[in-house]
């Protein structure tokens, strides 16, 4: 019989769930919609300042780990801990918890103890504000080249860090960092003030 996912170490976990990158699945924007009405129904429109495809899943063409990453930005005035009850109560696990200075909240679907299961899914859950990953998906969706030379990267460090999630995830930030801020520059403040 399997551990249970709580039961592993870290260590364990990275080796059930290595880095994979695949050719981008045009399903995944319907993943992500279907994803985004069920998450309306759990959290309630009203509680909802925005909602929204990010990561590489959301970017056309790009290489990506076949898992659809949701930003969710509720409103201020929101039930936290219901929140969090609701989605744990509808197949969502909790990754990580930090709300010291601002509200960073990671679940995800999809992870199980043989393994992934065909739809994966991230859910970052924080209150509205202006959020790098927004710039930096519009910044990848409106340049091919520079969306390509990210997909390159990604592939570089692949091997080195498959079964090092933090290690990969910290290989990528500089090129991350840079173009996000190129971003902000070209777009300014658009994700301030616009809630939808």
């Amino acid at each position: 019989m399997a551990k249970e996912l709580s039961e592993m170490s870290l260590e364990e976990l990275w080796q059930l769930f290595p880095i994979i990158l695949k050719e981008h699945n045009p399903e995944y924007s319907s993943w992500y919609l279907e994803e985004k009405e069920s998450l309306i129904n759990i959290v309630g429109k009203n509680n909802i300042a925005r909602i929204n495809h990010i990561g590489s899943t959301s970017v056309k063409g790009l290489i990506a780990k076949p898992t659809v990453d949701i930003l969710l930005e509720i409103n201020n005035d929101c039930g936290v801990q219901d929140l969090k009850e609701r989605l744990l109560n509808n197949g969502w696990l909790l990754m990580s918890y930090s709300d010291d200075s601002e509200l960073r909240i990671v679940f995800n679907k999809g992870y199980t103890e043989y393994g992934f299961a065909e739809k994966v899914f991230h859910l970052h859950l924080r209150y509205f504000n202006d959020w790098n990953e927004l710039y930096f998906r519009d910044y990848l969706q409106l340049n091919k080249e520079v969306a390509d030379e990210y997909g390159k990267l990604k592939l570089s460090l692949k091997d080195k860090y498959e079964h090092n999630r933090d290690g990969y995830t910290e290989a990528k930030t500089e090129f991350i960092m840079k173009y996000t801020e190129i971003a902000r520059e070209k777009f300014g403040e658009k994700y301030k003030g616009e809630k939808r």
